[in-house]
């Protein structure tokens, strides 16, 4: 089965048993051939090797690629979406006790990048954006705070334009960890482009992938270059000898290897038939549930932004919502209950509060200045225990989606009628 997007391209499908991300529904031809290129000629490495590589530049292209539809004037593709975090810390300036405040609900890897920076995660409170909230920020300064790590969650934006008042105020650096946002935008303009970078993921389970992959944007030309040495051991990419290149500064392996980069470059090129699907079939959700009684949902700071990578249910209670994620189960609809997920939500995170590492961090040196043990994040509960998303995928063909919305009518209806709102 093919589809046809708007420039013609062909876009081969294949169905997942497990996984229905949009990046693994349209995947094939496509990312065989960019793959192909680079096992032609052997070159697997991102730089140099220029005569072997027969004009083959997949990690340059891939870049080139997402800089050209964020808008970005810089991108440097790396290893993860982690390591993204982790260059873009180390880019701005972010180290030994600089304080940073992040959200309770966000993939961990986010709080990971700040402990490995010998930076201190300070948490503040998310609203019904799902993201953090502009005086959750507020009450979480310290006289220690360098930087808000803002993560753009499940795929749309926080409310930046109250974020960015307070980090004016308070002379504030604001990066983005826009892991699960590629493609969405705010007023016109792409989420990771109003902090002084923002990063994105291409791993297995994101509206692009690559396997494992991330870029980060910025439209600093020195906050680039200063990522670019760090995620390759320092090197300044001069001249055509490796080995007599100059090292501005120290950094490490973050590198992308020229076959994830290949895949990622073929997956970049989808974006926006990915994206135009989403939501429409965003749109078609919306209509038909917002018909039920009681039912909310994610408050959008700029609904036409979304990239409607997920489709996001706010029940009258947690009551309600165990409700409906039983019935939910029952009926064989997928869907995520964040509250109680082990990755996603602090409330599940012994590791964190713990500190669980196999060796000494700044963090254990310094301490925390919030007893994670003890701090309680109510605004934060109030929505996740009331929060149920799914994936909206791309690849529905119009019988299927109304099938599931059926299901989801029925099964969200005897929720709310078998328990007392």
């Amino acid at each position: 089965m093919k589809l046809i997007n708007g420039k013609g391209a062909r876009l081969t499908l294949r169905s997942l048993t497990n996984a229905h991300m949009p990046g693994t529904e349209l995947f094939g031809e496509e990312e065989r051939k960019e793959v192909m290129d680079v096992l032609e000629t052997g070159v697997l490495f991102r730089y140099n090797h220029d005569a072997q590589r027969k004009g083959h530049w997949k990690a340059k292209d891939f870049e080139a690629e997402i800089a050209q539809f964020t808008g970005a004037k810089h991108a440097l593709a790396v290893s993860s979406g982690s390591t993204a975090v982790s260059t873009m810390l180390a880019a701005c300036g972010v180290g030994y006790g600089d304080h940073v405040i992040v959200p309770p609900f966000t993939f961990v890897a986010t709080i990971e990048a700040v402990l490995w920076a010998g930076a201190i995660p300070v948490f503040a409170e998310i609203d019904d954006t799902l993201c953090l909230s502009a005086e959750g920020i507020r009450k979480a300064i310290t006289p220690n705070t360098k930087a808000v790590l803002l993560v753009h969650m499940c795929g749309a934006s926080a409310d930046l334009d109250g974020i960015l008042a307070v980090c004016k105020e308070h002379n504030i650096m604001l990066i983005e960890d826009t892991a699960q946002a590629l493609g969405a935008t705010y007023k016109g303009k792409h989420l990771g482009l109003y902090g002084k970078m923002g990063s994105f993921s291409f791993d297995f389970f994101k509206i692009n992938t690559c396997g494992e992959g991330g870029v980060i944007i910025t439209d600093d030309e020195q906050l680039i270059k200063n990522a670019e040495y760090l995620s390759d051991h320092g090197h300044s990419h001069e001249g055509d000898n490796r080995g007599m290149e100059p090292h501005p500064i120290l950094g490490t392996n973050f590198r992308i290897g020229e076959i994830n980069a290949a895949i990622g470059l073929a997956q970049a090129r989808k974006l926006p038939y990915i994206i135009s699907q989403q939501r429409k079939h965003k749109a078609i959700i919306q209509e038909r549930l917002g018909k039920i009684p009681g039912l909310a949902f994610r408050r959008q700071c700029d609904d036409a932004g979304d990239s409607a990578t997920f489709f996001h249910l706010l029940l009258p209670n947690e009551q309600v919502a165990r409700a409906t994620a039983k019935h939910f189960a029952e009926a064989g609809i997928p869907y995520g209950y964040w509250y109680d997920n082990m990755y996603h939500y602090i409330k599940q995170w012994d590791q964190v509060k713990n500190l669980s590492m196999p060796f000494r961090m700044v963090a254990h040196e310094l301490g925390l200045p919030q007893d994670l043990h003890t701090l309680k994040f109510p605004q934060s509960d109030a929505v996740m225990c009331r929060l149920i998303s799914f994936n909206i995928r791309v690849t529905w063909a119009e019988e299927e989606l109304d099938a599931m919305l059926t299901k989801m009518e029925g099964a969200l209806r005897k929720a709310m009628e078998g328990v007392s709102v």
